[in-house]
């Protein structure tokens, strides 16, 4: 049976899993990294899709990154 339209990747057509994925944003001062974010990801080309919620929580940790580089200075 095949997998519904919301299972496949659009890019490469690949099939969408639960797994992990690592989030990376430069600050200009520096570099947070986050690993082990529960994600989507291909199977195929490593695309990689994370929910609201915890797109939200990893938000939050961004925002404490540069809150605490601003009271360090």
């Amino acid at each position: 049976m095949m997998g519904s339209e919301n299972d496949r990747c659009p890019p490469c057509s690949g099939t969408k899993r639960p797994g992990n994925t690592t989030f990376t944003v430069g600050l200009g001062f520096g570099v947070v990294v986050v690993r082990n974010v529960p994600a989507t990801v291909c199977s195929q080309c490593g695309a990689d899709w994370i929910v609201d919620d915890v797109a939200a929580r990893i938000e939050e940790l961004v925002d404490d990154a540069k809150k605490s580089a601003s009271r360090s200075k």
